[in-house]
């Protein structure tokens, strides 16, 4: 994962990013948004989980981190859906 953002993006957080809806039971990705400051340990970078909830305006998220189911709360600037094979 590079650690630089393209030249036309640098700086750049689209408002739609801040607002994205997401669902309970939704399937994410974590994906550090580097122009904001990250409010979540770097080892979950890259991994993936479901959305358990909210709280205030971040997001329950719940992550297997080796053997055992963690729950981590993430604003959603820092998550990216993933489309599971069940959706059409």
């Amino acid at each position: 994962m590079g650690k630089r953002k393209k030249m036309r993006e640098r700086g750049k957080v689209r408002f739609s990013e801040y607002f994205k809806e997401l669902k309970e039971g939704d399937k994410v990705a974590v994906k550090r948004e580097q122009s904001v400051d990250a409010s979540f340990p770097k080892r979950i970078q890259g991994r993936t989980g479901t959305v358990k909830g909210k709280r205030g305006k971040s997001l329950v998220v719940n992550l297997k981190e080796f053997a055992k189911e963690k729950i981590f709360i993430i604003s959603p600037i820092h998550l990216k859906k993933i489309k599971s094979g069940e959706e059409k």
